[in-house]
Order: C-alpha cells, then sequence, then structure tokens
C-alpha cells in the first residue's frame, strides 16, 4: 500500500494510525503470505470481532431499554451478522486495498463476502490497538452500527428475507440477485412500489410495499419460496 493510498483509506475509515503498519497488517490476507514476511490478518480479525461483539451489545442494550434478554441476543446476532459486516466493508470499499495471493486475486477475492467481513473486523482491531476502545467504538458506530439502525431497532426483529435469498445463492455459487423498481404509484406522502428480483436474465418474483425497502424484503421473501420449492421438486 502505498502513502497516498493509506491516507486516502485513513480518511474514508475516519482514523489516522499512529502506526501505519497495523492497517496494512489488516487487509492482508493469508494467501499473500508467499509474497511477503508471513504476517496476515487473521489475529487482528480474532481481536476485532470481540471489539465489535462488546460494543454492538452495549450500543443495542442503550439503544432498545424496553428488550429482554432474548429479544437482545437475537438482535445482536442479526446486527453483527456476516452480511451486516460485509454491507460496511462494501461501503468503505476495502476491497480495492486488499493484498491478496495471485489464486484469491484471480478468483474475486476483493468481492468476496467472508474476506471483506475479515477485513473489516481485522480494521476494528487494527483501530482498537492503534487508539483504545473508544477510538474503535467510534469507528463501529459511523460505520456499522448507526447505518444499521438508522430505521430503528425494531428493524432488527423483522426478518432480513434479502440476505437469506443472497446467501442462499451464494452458497450454491449462483451469484447475487438485483431489484427492480417496476412501478411508483400513490400520492408522493403514500407512494405504492412494485419491485421485481431478477436473477441471470430471469425474473423471481416481484411485490409492492410502501417504501422499496419493503416492497425488496417481500419480493425476495418470495423469490427464495419459488427457489425452495423448485429445488424440492428437482
Amino acid at each position: 500500500m502505498t502513502a497516498e493510498e493509506r491516507r486516502v483509506l485513513e480518511t474514508v475509515l475516519g482514523h489516522h494510525f499512529e502506526k501505519p503498519d497495523r492497517l496494512e497488517r489488516a487487509l492482508t490476507h493469508r494467501s499473500h503470505r508467499q509474497n511477503t514476511s508471513g504476517i496476515d490478518n487473521e489475529r487482528l480479525e480474532f481481536l476485532g470481532d470481540r471489539v465489535l461483539g462488546l460494543v454492538a451489545s452495549q450500543h443495542l442494550f442503550e439503544s432498545s431499554p424496553g428488550w429482554e434478554a432474548g429479544q437482545l441476543s437475537k438482535g445482536l446476532a442479526r446486527l453483527v451478522s456476516a452480511s451486516s459486516i460485509h454491507a460496511a466493508a462494501q461501503r468503505l470499499k476495502l476491497g480495492e486495498y486488499l493484498l491478496l495471493g495471485p489464486g484469491e486475486e484471480k478468483t474475486g477475492g476483493r468481492e468476496k463476502k467472508r474476506l471483506l467481513a475479515d477485513a473489516y473486523e481485522a480494521v476494528v482491531g487494527a483501530i482498537y490497538l492503534d487508539a483504545g476502545l473508544p477510538a474503535a467504538a467510534a469507528f463501529l458506530r459511523r460505520s456499522l452500527l448507526d447505518p444499521a439502525l438508522a430505521g430503528g431497532v425494531e428493524g432488527l426483529e423483522r426478518p432480513d428475507h434479502k440476505s437469506a435469498l443472497q446467501e442462499w445463492l451464494q452458497q450454491r455459487s449462483l451469484g447475487g440477485a438485483a431489484y427492480r423498481v417496476r412501478s411508483e404509484s400513490g400520492p408522493e406522502h403514500r407512494k405504492t412500489f412494485e419491485v421485481e428480483v431478477w436473477h441471470k436474465g430471469r425474473k423471481l418474483s416481484a411485490s409492492e410495499g410502501l417504501s422499496k425497502k419493503e416492497a425488496e424484503q417481500a419480493a425476495a421473501r418470495l423469490a427464495l419460496e419459488a427457489l425452495l420449492q423448485s429445488s424440492e421438486i428437482a
């Protein structure tokens, strides 16, 4: 990583590293070891995962005073899920900065969900080591917790059909689904959106909702149900 690349990424992350090598290590996948000194981001990922769990638990605890322990556990699992962390890594464009071996580079490692999620957690660990818990917590709030809870903690109790559909497709190496708004109708203050789910040129489903997000979730649920039914028949 060049000094300019590091400066740009530090600006995106909102943290200037006292020891820049920590950031580079956080972005070094184990496949890159054969070309370097053998240092990768797995230990930092381990640490970052624990920091994330602590900070997210406290954030959720304070944001939902009426929730019981069972609700908190389920909400936390959704909040720190691989899909949620992957989305945060994508927003930060961490894939552009990953240090990968030739094999991972050729197989699209910069877009792989697990690699990006691991890199994000490693960055959390690196910030924690570099500046302590307050700095790591501030980064987590900016990049993951606040975006995930933008619609309120109640959203964590609703099923995430989009993530379920995405994971079903990825587990079978089928790529991702695309969502298209087919139409908008009704007055400005109460619009109805119709959204379609497409996969490799095939429309899987369509549904309506009072927001794009609601329509996408409903369409994803129908798409997954159709896929599950067709796979059972096959």
